[in-house]
Formats: C-alpha cells, structure tokens, sequence
C-alpha cells in the first residue's frame, strides 16, 4: 500500500483511542443524581456503549492499580483534587492509560503483520506512540487540578462577601451557605456545588473549620486550609466569626488581585514569541520583498 494509506490506518487508531478515551471521562463527569434516578426508575440502558466501556475500564485499570494503600489513597486523592468524585474514578483512569499505551503497541503489530510497514520500524512508533499515551492522562489530569484551582480561587472572595453580607443580615451559618449556592450558582457553578458539599457536612456535624479544610483538600489550597484553620481558632476562643470571615475575603482578594498583575506582567514576555515569529516575517517579507526582487533583476541585467 501507499505512504497515505499507511498514514490513514495509523491515524484511525489514534483517533479512535483518543475518542474512546473522550467518550468515557465525559460520561464519568455526569452527576451521580442521575446515574441514580435511572438506576430507580429501572431506565439505565445497561447495554449501552458507554455502560460497556465504564465497566471494562476499571477492570483494565486493576491491572496498573496500586497494591499499597498509602498509593491507593494518594492516588484517591489526586482524583478528589481533580473533580473526579466517582467511587471508580481511580479505576477507569488507569484503564484509560493502560489502552492508550497498549492500542498504539497493537496497531503498530498489525500494520508490521500486514507487511504495511517493517515490523521493527512499526514498534518504533507504536512505542513512541505509546508512551505518549502514558503520559497523556496524567497531563490531563493535572491541567484539570490546575484549572479547578483557578476557578476557585477567582470565586472565593465573592463567596465570602456574601456569607458575610447574609450572617450579618441575621442568617445562620448553614443558611447563609445555602444562599451563596443560590445566588453564585449561574456564576460560579463549581464553587456553588462545592459550597453544597460543605452545607451538607455541617448539617450532619461537621464544624465550619472542619468543613472549609475539607474543602481545602479537595482542592490542594494552602489558603483554604489556613482559613479553615483560622476559622476553628475563632470557634474555640469565642472571636467574631464575621470579622474573621471578612479578613480572610480580605486577604484573597488581594491575592487574586496580586495574581491578576504578575498575569499582566507576563504578557509582554508572552507576546515575544508569536511577534518574532509570525509577525515579523510577515513584516520583512512586504518591506523587504520589492527590494529583494529589484536587486535580483539588478543581478541579471549585469551578468548579461
């Protein structure tokens, strides 16, 4: 066969790795209310393609799991760090990297098999290819955390402007968290479902501190864990709750605000590359180019 057929077969595995790989996070990103009133109401399609794959995946995904626990709970909690609340989460992604390491290698055999391309050569690729795919879900996994971290960060002042508005308005604790999921949801949806978790532990007994470092947790945030931290000293020795509320608003958004400046310090250095590189070619071709062909043309006539 061709140079292109080869290159056509060798992309439609890729892609259909990759889509297999999209089809299976997307689907786990759906909210448990609903697995669980189509579970109830007897409607979940258990044949689906989907269903199929989400089975399949944490089954794969044993095979790379970590047999220690201190590794299953560090590896528990990278998921919970990057919004992957599902029991088997842990499971379909390391069933997801076990086949994009393992599709490229089974490719690679068959295009070699075929006599499509020399086997060694084959190998070569499937094991770049491969280790890609290693790496793949991990990168992705810590662009999720980061973007997650993000968001909250840039949510959380407002938050706290609101429970400080509500517990001053003569609202309790629990209701006022109730209200910022209310108002913020549009907004914020993340930190608003985030805040719901924290309502539901407080309502089953958790402290506010507790909670607030809880919530730190799930996100890898220093500045959260210190509030909770701040928020329980306030609890035991009697200070104003309100107050520390608003100090710590406070504080955050200076950060944010401090954050939003190194960005815009950044963006002169950022913009060098894509100047130097797609600008001023652009630029010395049209100034350049009607001088470079006049001294051409200059050249023939005197060599004539």
């Amino acid at each position: 066969m061709t140079g292109d057929m080869v290159l056509m077969i060798a992309s439609f595995g890729a892609a259909s790795s990759l889509a297999l790989l999209a089809v299976v996070v997307l689907g786990y990103r759906h909210e448990k209310t609903e697995s669980r009133l189509a579970d109830i109401s007897g409607q979940s399609d258990r044949g689906g393609p989907l269903q199929s794959a989400s089975s399949v995946l944490p089954s794969l995904g044993a095979v790379l799991m970590p047999q220690k626990e201190s590794n299953r709970g560090r590896i528990q909690t990278r998921m919970l760090q990057a919004g992957l609340y599902r029991r088997h989460a842990a499971g379909v992604f390391f069933g997801a990297k076990l086949l994009l390491m393992v599709s490229p290698l089974a490719v690679a055999f068959a295009l070699g098999a075929l006599g499509l391309l020399p086997l060694s050569t084959a190998v070569l690729y499937g094991a770049v290819v491969g280790l890609v795919g290693t790496l793949a879900p991990g990168l992705w996994l810590r662009g999720l955390k980061a973007r997650r971290q993000k968001t909250i960060r840039r949510a959380l002042p407002d938050a706290l402007d609101v429970i400080v508005i509500c517990v001053e308005g003569g609202l309790s604790l629990s209701a006022a968290f109730a209200r910022v999921t209310e108002v913020l949801h549009t907004a914020y949806p993340l930190l608003a479902a985030e805040m719901g978790i924290m309502r539901k532990e407080m309502e089953l007994g958790r402290s506010i501190g507790e909670a607030i470092r809880d919530f730190g947790d799930r996100f890898d945030a220093e500045e959260l864990r210190a509030m909770g931290a701040m928020i329980t000293q306030a609890e035991r020795f009697g200070a104003s709750l309100v107050r520390t509320l608003r100090v710590q608003a406070d504080s955050l958004r200076l950060k944010r605000h401090q954050h939003a400046e190194a960005q815009a310090q950044k963006a002169p250095l950022k913009l060098i590359f894509p100047t130097v590189l797609c600008i001023f070619p652009a630029l010395y071709i049209v100034l350049m180019g009607p001088a470079g062909v006049q001294f051409f043309q200059m050249l023939e006539h005197l060599g004539q």
